[in-house]
């Protein structure tokens, strides 16, 4: 490029020299940024170099400079913080529906929105326990469909598949569409989830997005408005145990006092708690009754039982005497 085509670039040159070279323990000197220019083909004068400083700090960027030795200009705050981006990286890294190769392109922008020095902190290894990240790469432009979706009011068609035994997939309704109106997306047990409205069944669904395949945008409008004005997706993944559907019903149990923290991170501060006797206090709540809610209550072992209703009590002695059946009893 000739150096009259680089004078021009001048300023943004130097914008991403402050951005990439510079932070509070890494300043830049005026030679420093003299030699920079000049290696880009930029010949400038300690005169027009101050006055595109303050070019720049008009622009926006917090160029200031340090009295103390060395002495020099950095770029003193940024849009993110390093802090802020330790945990968006923290959080990229642990989340089971991001895959490992998009893992590593979003950690390597991120690294991008700090200085060099501080991006090799970012270069951190989170472990968590049982950790398994998802192999379905066309997440990402599912999530992406589903949003325009949303954005354009129409209803979308897609094919859903699931593993069998042999840990092959195998798409459910023998490879044909599911047409559903989309509401909207959450993230609950570590998977992203679309939630919707099926039109043929009259009934709010909700469907694993990496499961979904194939997804199209249709020309036809959403369905289930009314059911979606005073819809509280947090409440009702709350509800749904491990997102599987069941006959929403109301549940009195009876927990020790040690399961209230338990308690208030499942269902949270609003649930109506009444003292019991000393040791215990009861409490009711609505969920969908099923598998995935019996497993957790059995996970809590004694110390916590159905109260009511009977019929719920019931089912829930009959799901455990069927784990016990499993192994002879």
């Amino acid at each position: 490029m000739a150096r009259s085509s680089n004078q021009k670039m001048k300023l943004l040159y130097m914008m991403r020299l402050f951005m990439e070279r510079s932070d509070e323990n890494h300043v830049l000197t005026m030679q420093d940024i003299l030699d920079e220019l000049e290696r880009w083909g930029i010949q400038a004068e300690r005169k027009s170099v101050y006055d595109d400083l303050e070019a720049l700090r008009l622009f926006g960027l917090d160029i200031v400079y340090a009295k103390t030795r060395p002495s020099g200009y950095y770029l003193a705050s940024r849009e993110f913080e390093l802090p802020e981006l330790k945990l968006l990286v923290d959080a990229v890294q642990s989340s089971k529906f991001i895959t490992r190769k998009k893992s590593d392109q979003l950690i390597r922008k991120l690294e991008g929105l700090t200085s060099k020095y501080e991006a090799g902190q970012l270069a951190r290894q989170v472990f968590v326990a049982n950790r398994i990240k998802t192999m379905n790469e066309s997440i990402y432009y599912n999530v992406d469909k589903i949003h325009s979706a949303i954005s354009l009011n129409v209803q979308i068609r897609f094919r859903y598949f699931e593993w069998t035994a042999d840990k092959n997939t195998r798409l459910r309704r023998g490879g044909a569409y599911y047409q559903i109106s989309p509401w909207a997306l959450t993230w609950d047990d570590e998977n992203y989830y679309m939630v919707g409205f099926d039109g043929e069944a009259k009934i709010v669904k909700h469907y694993r997005v990496d499961k979904m395949l194939s997804i199209q945008l249709t020309t036809k409008e959403r369905e289930g408005k009314a059911l979606f004005e005073d819809f509280d997706i947090a409440t009702y993944t709350k509800k749904t145990f491990g997102m599987f559907g069941g006959e929403e019903t109301e549940i009195e149990l009876v927990c020790e006092n040690r399961l209230i923290g338990v308690m208030i991170d499942r269902f949270g501060k609003n649930v109506a708690v009444r003292r019991k006797d000393e040791d215990h206090f009861s409490m009711r709540i609505r969920v969908a009754v099923s598998a995935p809610f019996y497993g957790w209550l059995t996970g809590l072992g004694t110390g916590v039982r159905i109260s009511r209703p009977e019929a719920a009590a019931r089912q829930y002695q009959d799901y455990l005497k069927s784990l016990l059946a499993g192994y002879g009893s």
